[in-house]
């Protein structure tokens, strides 16, 4: 039924376009091949189950590799695009993926590739066909365009970022349906973001991440236009929902931050009437950052947090975080449990371990049984964990403080950076931050902060100095950096997430710190 019910009903409406060329793709084309590829494949002996991996830039070509899997009962697992040779080889080996599909402009990474993946027999590269690989369009070009027989439902199998070591790939059961079972769509306005066939969705982030991967497929689902941009740039952003009249869109917090140290001429240069909705996850928002952008774009900011495991999630409105600054909103989907180290429930307002408790786990990491018994509570099994740190309020409200993994312990007391990197970002002259522990002799760790600078600040002892005096401000004492150090970017990529640990290990004497 999708993309096939909307060629049907809208054959000529957009499905989706590039920014930066203006190249589109309509729901009769996105229909047509991905059933090409969907034929490609069963001719090949892909069946119900079986995997394929995506490792593209943002491509049009992303959308109907993805909906030949969803519509023919395969997994797919997307790539992130930055990775090097040997860690995509190494996901599609575990993946156990039977086909991947590349571009032309990532071929000097996936030469690398196909030395490593024997068992990956079909690699399809689009617009090219470097050493070890395909054509994708000569080898799906005699494919009929019709449907499978039988189009049975699939899913994704997508991995962890790896910001704490190797990715983990997060596997459920398919469900046992074929789109022939689906409900006809509605034609009216769905879900808490109330997406339809009207809907125009930008999406700034790569696709291959998840949740960019689960809002541009969804709108899809609902017959509505995903505008991609090949990248995430402030004022182009603003450009780009003026220009594509845009209803929707999702963001991360250093997006948020970006936009907001704009100039205040290219910050207000811009039509945004059509903005109805702007959702963002993936990270704790500052207060002050997300208060500014309430301000600016009004109440139509809406948070959301959960994981790709898809273990629970809460939700929470522009208005409804006024009242609760700070919150990531009531839960969603599950109950929320805040936990000690050894699984005993805490009180309301102590920090702890959040777990999201379901009436029945069906995610697991594939190839990863310890891993995935990890993040189970030790005594309730139907109770989960993504290492986020949090606390409950009186009113059931959740609060972030920080990623398990990151917290600092100096001298027998915690700290979780989030809260002082909440607080330097402000300053005009810090463009990102990361703050961790690193060692020291009389406390075991001491916090520091790695800055990148603003466009036109020169790095300097006044700088640094003027910085901390910012931070002495706003934080307790134990808070304050002890040092500040400067680096031309911080290893964040365009998903919002900091490697941290490649930043940290450096300090720890482990130098041969990759990104997994």
């Amino acid at each position: 039924m999708y993309p096939g019910y909307w060629a049907a009903q809208q054959p000529d409406h957009i499905a989706a376009v590039l920014t930066s060329s203006q190249e589109a793709i309509t729901y009769a084309e996105l229909d047509a091949r991905s059933n090409q590829f969907s034929q490609y494949l069963f001719e090949r002996g892909l069946r119900r189950n079986d995997h394929i991996a995506v490792f593209m830039e943002n491509n049009l070509r992303f959308f109907e590799v993805v909906w030949a899997a969803l519509r023919s009962g395969l997994y797919v697992t997307t790539i992130n695009r930055y990775l090097t040779a040997d860690e995509v080889a190494y996901i599609v080996e575990d993946s156990g993926s039977r086909a991947l599909i590349s571009t032309a402009s990532l071929s000097e990474v996936c030469e690398g590739v196909a030395t490593q993946v024997s068992n990956c027999p079909i690699r399809l590269m689009v617009e090219s066909a470097a050493a070890g690989w395909s054509n994708y369009e000569e080898a799906i070009a005699d494919a009929p365009s019709e449907p499978l027989p039988e189009q049975w439902i699939g899913g994704s199998m997508l991995y962890s970022s790896g910001t704490t070591g190797r990715p983990k790939g997060i596997i459920r059961p398919l469900p046992e349906l074929r789109l022939s079972d689906l409900p006809t769509p509605s034609d009216g306005a769905t879900g808490p973001y109330g997406f339809n066939r009207h809907t125009v969705y930008l999406s700034p982030a790569p696709l291959y991440h998840s949740a960019p991967f689960a809002f541009t497929t969804n709108i899809q689902r609902q017959g509505g236009t995903v505008v991609v941009m090949p990248r995430f740039d402030a004022v182009d952003a603003l450009r780009c929902i003026q220009d594509f009249e845009i209803t929707h869109s999702q963001w991360v917090p250093t997006m948020f931050v970006r936009m907001l140290k704009l100039a205040e001429g290219e910050r207000t240069g811009f039509d945004l009437s059509s903005h109805q909705v702007a959702i963002h996850a993936a990270a704790p928002c500052p207060v002050d950052v997300k208060r500014r952008m309430i301000e600016w774009w009004g109440p139509i900011i809406e948070e959301y947090y959960a994981g790709t495991e898809g273990n629970g999630s809460t939700r929470i409105g522009s208005l409804e975080w006024l009242e609760h600054p700070g919150s990531v909103g009531k839960t969603a989907s599950g109950v929320i449990h805040i936990c000690d180290e050894d699984g005993t429930e805490l009180p309301t307002g102590e920090a702890g371990i959040v777990y999201f408790e379901q009436e029945r786990m069906t995610y697991a990491y594939h190839n990863a049984p310890e891993k995935t018994r990890e993040a189970r509570h030790p005594q309730h099994p139907n109770w989960s964990a993504l290492g986020d740190v949090g606390y409950l309020d009186e009113a059931g409200y959740l609060y972030l403080t920080d990623r398990k993994s990151f917290m600092i312990v100096s001298g027998g007391v915690n700290i979780y950076p989030q809260e002082i990197e909440n607080a330097v970002i402000l300053h005009d002259y810090v463009l990102d931050v990361a703050v961790f522990g690193v060692p020291n002799e009389d406390f075991g760790e001491e916090v520091k902060a790695v800055v990148q600078l603003a466009d036109g600040i020169e790095e300097s002892d006044a700088v640094r100095d003027e910085i901390l005096d910012f931070a002495r401000d706003r934080l307790a004492n134990y808070m304050v950096p002890r040092s500040i150090d400067f680096i031309d970017e911080l290893p964040r990529l365009p998903t919002g997430k900091l490697y941290k640990r490649l930043l940290r290990d450096r300090y720890w004497g482990k130098h041969d710190t990759r990104i997994i």
